[in-house]
């Protein structure tokens, strides 16, 4: 049976996503265990990490939580995030706690109940990626263990916003529904103010582990 308690270890806590684009000088599995023993030495609770290879490498040097989830481009659906049970359960299987998975209302190859059935009979949690109040009802209806507000923006018909969806959070909240804050949290005082706002922790990536994301915010403000 999934332990539920992970989530209470998690927390009040900042779990940080260590991942790099195929083009990236950091796509390496060593690399990203570094950046993950790394983001640990800072005080990390836990990983967030995509792809089959990084959760086996990062599993073999950490026993911090792994919220695991894959990145698969498909031709029969804009689901992006971890679109199968297959792989949902394989990532479970090298180690991840909590599987990440695409839980909006786009048109999806498999039902969201099935797959979250497959990540719980091997063990793992379900961390449902929504983009709207709606979606985060019904992930939870179907058996989600917790839902992110990880795709707000990312569907035409969630909020397209240049930073942080506070909205989201504050319905979320409102509602009475268990959730992770992450997107587009990009300084210290954004995190902090999304656990303020009802998160149960905080999810940071891009801000932390990719330096060349970081590096554009500051050139860009340079041009401005």
């Amino acid at each position: 049976m999934p332990d539920s308690s992970m989530l209470e270890r998690l927390r009040g806590q900042l779990v940080v996503s260590c991942q790099a684009n195929p083009d990236s000088p950091l796509r390496d599995p060593s690399i990203i265990s570094r950046l993950a023993l790394a983001a640990e030495l800072g005080g990390a609770a836990g990983l967030r990490l995509q792809g089959f290879e990084d959760v086996r490498a990062v599993r073999a040097v950490t026993d911090l939580p792994i919220i695991g989830l894959t990145k698969t481009d498909r031709e029969d659906t804009e689901v992006y995030i971890t679109p199968t049970a297959a792989e949902a359960v394989r990532l479970a299987e090298l180690g991840a706690e909590i599987v990440a998975l695409d839980a909006t209302l786009r048109p999806r190859p498999e039902p969201l109940a099935d797959m979250f059935a497959a990540v719980h009979a091997v063990g793992a949690l379900v961390m449902a990626d929504i983009s709207t109040l709606e979606e985060a009802r019904a992930a939870l209806d179907l058996g989600a263990d917790i839902v992110s507000t990880t795709l707000s923006g990312y569907t035409p018909y969630s909020r397209q916003l240049s930073g942080p969806d506070w909205a989201l959070m504050d319905e979320l909240r409102e509602a009475g529904l268990p959730f992770v804050a992450e997107g587009r949290l990009n300084t210290p005082a954004d995190a902090a103010r999304a656990l303020k706002r009802g998160a149960q922790f905080v999810v940071v990536g891009s801000a932390i582990t990719r330096p060349d994301v970081v590096t554009r915010w500051f050139v860009q403000a340079l041009q401005d």
